[in-house]
């Protein structure tokens, strides 16, 4: 009775201190400042407290259970997110928590006039900083893709505001008597939104990853107890959400579309399971899976081999 009792207290006291210890680190990309130490979400004039203007920042500061708080300012957080190792780690009790309140976080970058080169009639062509996978926006939304083939010299055949990756570069097709810097275009700058590698219990909520050159959120390789929850990835350049081996992820009430190749990527030896989620396979397969690959939506174990599941559409 008195070894139950201990052991009860116990747990109470490490469930206490380890709340107790957990803060709080907020991020604002417009108010912010990475000389203020975070703990308030606004700023008083002659006071080091206030939030810090970066997420890498922020995570910096953080320490195993913290939450990190993003603003919503209407303007998306240029940058990405890295964890690595197990710094951060929860230790069964808590867990790191990325709270994004519905900010976004963009990779793109405007395409620079001058990088523009003349095809031939109204096709122009730039190369961006990856070659591989790619997208382009214009007024930041995926515009109509024409698949290459590789082995041929010369790009496809291109439709007003259809572009194609071909030969290590983008073309684009203008409409008649228009120049391409008289769009607002971008294309996929940096290569992904969200990595984690090594690392365990992490939760990244209420976020919009978008315009990535490869994924939005990729669990690398050994992410365990990953859980994203209310999470949308949208236009990047291979999938939305890419799971690695000896990974486990949860994807929970998420809208995962318009990616370029897939828009869930499951490695081997990789688990994953969606919930109340939709992936919409209208810019690629629904998912992709290495035989190996473990995967349950909504209660439904899934085949490798299927790839055309009978989901929504449209995004």
């Amino acid at each position: 009775m008195r070894i139950a009792v201990a052991a009860t207290w116990s747990l109470i006291l490490l469930l206490t201190i380890s709340t107790a210890s957990a803060k709080t680190i907020y991020v604002n990309n417009v108010e912010g400042d990475n000389r203020f130490n975070g703990q308030t979400p606004g700023y008083a004039p002659g006071d080091s407290y206030g939030p810090v203007r970066s997420i890498a920042k922020a995570l910096v500061m953080a320490e195993s259970g913290d939450t990190i708080s993003l603003a919503d300012t209407g303007r998306p957080y240029y940058e990405t997110i890295s964890l690595t190792g197990d710094r951060l780690d929860g230790d069964g009790f808590s867990r790191l928590t990325i709270e994004g309140n519905g900010a976004v976080l963009d990779g793109s970058t405007s395409v620079p006039v001058e990088s523009w080169e003349h095809q031939s009639g109204w096709v122009h062509r730039f190369r961006p900083r990856y070659v591989s996978h790619q997208q382009l926006f214009l007024n930041d939304r995926p515009l109509d893709r024409v698949e290459s083939d590789p082995w041929t010299e010369e790009p496809p055949k291109l439709e007003p505001l259809q572009w194609c990756l071909h030969g290590g570069f983008i073309y684009f097709h203008t409409e008649v008597l228009r120049d391409p810097w008289q769009y607002d275009l971008s294309y996929a700058y940096h290569p992904t939104g969200a990595t984690l590698f090594h690392c365990e219990s992490v939760t990244i909520r209420d976020l919009t990853i978008q315009g990535f050159q490869l994924d939005g959120i990729n669990a690398f390789n050994s992410a365990r107890d990953i859980v994203l929850e209310g999470v949308t990835c949208r236009g990047n350049g291979r999938s939305g959400i890419a799971v690695g081996p000896c990974s486990d992820v949860l994807v929970n009430g998420c809208l995962i579309g318009d990616n370029g190749e897939c828009q869930l990527l499951a490695g081997a030896i990789s688990a994953t399971l969606v919930v109340d989620s939709e992936l919409i396979s209208n810019t690629g397969p629904a998912w992709s899976l290495d035989p190996e690959a473990a995967l349950v939506v909504d209660g439904m174990t899934i085949d490798p081999d299927d790839r055309e599941p009978s989901l929504p559409q449209t995004l």
